[in-house]
């Protein structure tokens, strides 16, 4: 490949993989307008939908072969029975977060997640930790320790919200598959328990799709493209991209999410609160420039 194919390949990972960071920074905004709804009924619309739009686009593309040999392998589908309950355990806690007006603590998950993937690289993997990530994490734990100190109660929503992911992750890790295939067997697993549990809600006369207003039902419908697209964005971006600039993009979500609880949203953000997130950026800094490190080193290496 040329290297002018190179750069537009380049360019093209990193828009597609920004704007999906974007996506997912402004969730807030989509989950906001649906507070009257109870965070499991939104967390059962999501999963249902979802299932319904990739189901949708795995028919455009007519992308099943993968299934059949997926369901009768029981370790795989044991794994992505539990990478989806830790899924949906993860987009739970984020909608009852964010309609409870803790958006500042969600964004502090998803800063705290890449140390939380190192350390259980670490545990789990037996993947050496090198001395910079070393220190990142222990400035980590220093900074949620200082949130705890200051406010008085551990940050379990952002705690919950980074072991979640960073499990998801790992188990992800053990039987991969393609980000949409994916994406369809976890909602796949998960549909029927989803639609169960909103036809018991609709039953008790408790259910909100189509008992409020046709905008909260398109939201509550929304909720599958919404939820899909920017896995997609991301998936075909971080393909064309080193880990270490996807590393960094990373950040862009949370960078808005905190914004959006600050300024627009004007969740509380005290210089005590400050102190133990400078702390984690700083830890944040310090894993970034060793991963940009580690990459010119091998790239270097390449080159000889």
């Amino acid at each position: 490949m040329s290297s002018a194919s190179d750069r537009q390949h380049a360019t093209q990972g990193v828009l597609y993989t920004f704007v999906a960071f974007v996506i997912w920074g402004l969730f807030p905004l989509y989950w906001k307008p649906l507070h009257q709804v109870p965070a499991l009924q939104i967390l059962c619309h999501r999963i249902v939908w979802s299932a319904l739009f990739v189901a949708g686009i795995l028919l455009v593309r007519k992308q099943w072969a993968w299934l059949p040999a997926a369901v009768k392998d029981p370790r795989k589908l044991g794994i992505f029975a539990l990478s989806s309950l830790l899924l949906s355990m993860n987009w739970g806690i984020y909608i009852w977060a964010v309609n409870q007006g803790r958006v500042v603590e969600a964004s502090l998950g998803y800063f705290i997640n890449p140390l939380v993937n190192v350390l259980l690289g670490r545990l789990f993997l037996s993947e050496r930790l090198t001395l910079p990530q070393s220190l990142a994490v222990g400035l980590a734990t220093l900074g949620v320790a200082w949130i705890t100190f200051s406010a008085g109660a551990l940050p379990w929503v952002a705690l919950s919200l980074a072991a979640t992911f960073g499990f998801y992750g790992l188990l992800r890790k053990k039987a991969p598959l393609a980000s949409l295939e994916g994406l369809a067997l976890e909602t796949f697993l998960m549909a029927p328990l989803a639609l169960a549990a909103l036809l018991m809600f609709e039953g008790r006369g408790d259910g909100a799709y189509g008992h409020i207003s046709s905008l909260l039902d398109g939201l509550l419908m929304g909720a599958g493209v919404v939820t899909a697209i920017p896995l997609l964005l991301f998936a075909s971006g971080a393909r064309r991209l080193k880990l270490a600039t996807v590393g960094l993009i990373q950040y862009v979500g949370p960078s808005i999410q905190l914004g959006l609880g600050v300024l627009l949203f004007g969740e509380p953000f005290d210089s005590a609160r400050l102190a133990g997130f400078a702390l984690i950026w700083t830890a944040l800094v310090l894993y970034s420039a060793a991963g940009f490190w580690q990459m010119r080193a091998a790239r270097g290496a390449s080159a000889a």
